[in-house]
């Protein structure tokens, strides 16, 4: 973790690991796992849904023979069950769900470069860099992730009038990566909280971004996408068998009740420390206590609170109050 004044804490993290996944390679690996398990495959881009006359939804799409082919004709197919996983500013769920259009989101930024053969001082291969300052995101972070022969160096911001590409350049100039060959440059918007709701009631869900299942503060969505998948699923299982459409409510039910918590905190947390330079400073001293990583990185890795140790949450909330009220130095 770096502050803005160039303070850097190290964060270990014990008998555990931060993974970073490969998209190309796991998005592949899905969909062929899918169709082991019977799902048919097809190539394309959605347009619509609509209804035939006996009230079974249809999905219209523009067949392509290869991603990143033009489109080679238009298609369709009955679902008796639609779920719409298609990212965030889902076209499902704006179709679909009354109020999903609504829902904020920020764009990230990032650029992919190749790992330089004479290293930067201070390079680390195994570790993940998180840069908190307000000149590379006024409301977020920027950061540099290692993926073993390639780099990722990004960052995010709900600021419309604020330079993404201005501020990676920037943070590429201060890792010493400004002359690494770049190998793409990727852009996204990213959700700021889950919707209000996920389903129609009757035979559309929605998972992964589309559901807005992003945790504030970390941005971190693969795993809860693979988890609202899951739910989506068997609530999608349950509504097929008994032919109630009130079963899609149960998979965001049960997501939020297993995962609420930590995003509202996540939330707040997000909204306090990283709204000035002078409270991402505090922000990053804090991080240098023992307790405070203990208990993060638990709570990180297991995707919930952690709930043990008492006296290390009382320790950890009169460091917090010394540090809101000015009684500690950053």
């Amino acid at each position: 973790m770096v502050s803005p004044t160039d303070k850097r804490v190290d964060i270990p993290i014990e008998n555990g690991f931060v993974g970073m996944v490969d998209r190309d390679a796991f998005d592949e690996w899905l969909r062929a796992r899918a169709a082991g398990s019977g799902a048919q495959r097809q190539i394309g881009s959605f347009e619509r849904l609509t209804r035939d006359d006996d009230g079974v939804s249809v999905v219209h799409y523009q067949a392509r023979e290869r991603p990143g082919d033009a489109a080679s004709a238009p298609r369709s197919v009955r679902a008796r069950c639609v779920i719409g996983a298609d990212g965030a500013r889902s076209a499902v769920a704006r179709q679909a769900i009354a109020g999903a259009e609504r829902n904020p989101c920020v764009f990230a930024y990032h650029e992919i470069v190749r790992a330089p053969l004479a290293k930067p001082v201070g390079y680390d291969g195994s570790r993940c860099d998180v840069y908190y300052r307000g000149s590379l995101s006024p409301d977020f972070y920027g950061w540099v992730f290692p993926h073993g022969d390639t780099l990722s160096i990004g960052t995010g911001s709900a600021d419309k009038g604020f330079s993404l590409r201005a501020a990676v350049g920037r943070l590429r100039s201060d890792s010493g990566l400004q002359g690494a060959q770049t190998l793409r440059r990727e852009g996204a918007p990213i959700p700021m909280k889950p919707l209000r709701r996920w389903d129609n009631g009757r035979d559309v869900l929605l998972a992964g971004d589309a559901a807005g299942v992003v945790a504030p503060a970390s941005g971190e969505c693969i795993y809860y996408a693979m988890a609202s998948g899951r739910l989506a699923a068997e609530a999608v299982e349950s509504a097929l068998q008994t032919g109630d459409g009130r079963c899609l409510r149960q998979a965001r039910r049960r997501f939020m009740k297993a995962h609420g918590t930590v995003f509202r905190v996540l939330g707040v947390m997000q909204w306090f420390w990283y709204s000035s330079d002078r409270r991402r400073e505090r922000f990053v001293t804090i991080c240098e206590d023992r307790d405070v990583q203990q208990l993060t990185f638990e709570s990180y890795m297991n995707k919930e609170l952690v709930r043990k140790k008492p006296m290390a949450h009382v320790r950890i909330f009169f460091k917090d109050m010394g540090h809101l009220l000015g009684l500690v130095r950053a």
